[in-house]
């Protein structure tokens, strides 16, 4: 894996479930209709937001910390309820139901065994709304990103399968425009994305998780700029999978059978001379 998509990739170590847990996991924890934002209260003022992608749940309220759950494995219980159980120390449960047009959720405490859920647990109910509600519009790229994290998962884990597969997820989820490469701003999209992600892990503030204010806008696109300069090489200001795999996807080393080892050290020596040859040529002080 290139180091230059570790920043999108860096909170899978804290947001993938282990290897054991996720083999015994069901492909979608979440049926696909229940997916997507579901709203607490007035569409006009909702008080929370609840994202569900196929395998998590970013819960943001209007004011105060978020939470985020990784499921590592759900079952069926009636009436009708899915009990998701997240990664993490407590092992925190979610419990979800279609109810009619409506989502009701419970989050059982931890000391309420399975076979009694959902006990006397309150209930929460969401619902759809026609269009984005105004205060939850910054949180969107987050929110694609909960989804597009775990598509990233499937072809870039452990138990995925190639660095072509990896970087070919990788367009996929994040070319904007459709025409199969990544631009500076949909790099910056996918760094805003993962900085969300991982601040709601870290049940930051929605002030603070780095997608609404200035600090984490201007740190995506400098991130951006960062991966585009390392690994555009033929210049055309868009990454493509083939120079996202570039030395990753065939490790060859060819060589010359003529010459005779040289002290590495020296290569530092080389690279200052190229340097200076270069800054020379450029006019540089």
């Amino acid at each position: 894996m290139t180091p230059f998509l570790r920043p999108f990739l860096a909170g899978l170590a804290l947001l993938a479930a282990p290897l054991a847990a996720r083999a015994q996991a069901p492909e979608a924890p979440v049926p696909a209709a229940l997916r997507g934002a579901w709203f607490q209260g007035e569409c006009a003022t909702p008080s929370a937001m609840l994202a569900l992608s196929a395998r998590g749940a970013a819960r943001v309220p209007a004011h105060g910390s978020g939470r985020l759950l990784r499921f590592t494995e759900a079952r069926r219980m009636e009436p009708g309820w899915t009990v998701a159980t997240a990664r993490g120390a407590e092992a925190p449960r979610l419990m979800f139901r279609a109810a009619g047009a409506a989502l009701e959720t419970a989050e059982p405490a931890n000391k309420i065994r399975d076979d009694r859920l959902p006990a006397d647990t309150p209930l929460t109910t969401w619902r759809r709304c026609p269009a984005t509600p105004l205060p939850f519009a910054a949180q969107g790229e987050g929110i694609a990103f909960l989804g597009a994290v775990e598509s990233l998962e499937a072809a870039c884990g452990p138990e995925a399968g190639s660095v072509t597969d990896c970087a070919a997820a990788l367009i996929r989820v994040g070319d904007v425009s459709g025409d199969n490469l990544l631009s500076t701003a949909e790099l910056a999209r996918l760094f805003r994305g993962a900085t969300w992600l991982l601040s709601l892990q870290a049940e930051a503030t929605p002030e603070l998780a780095g997608l609404t204010n200035t600090a984490g806008a201007v740190g995506g696109v400098v991130a951006a700029r960062v991966m585009m300069e390392s690994l555009d090489y033929d210049g055309d200001g868009r990454l493509s999978a083939r120079e996202l795999t570039q030395d990753r996807a065939v490790l060859a080393t060819g060589g010359e059978a003529r010459g005779r080892p040289l002290a590495l050290e020296r290569l530092s020596e080389g690279a200052a001379l190229l340097r200076g040859i270069i800054e020379g040529l450029l006019g540089s002080e």
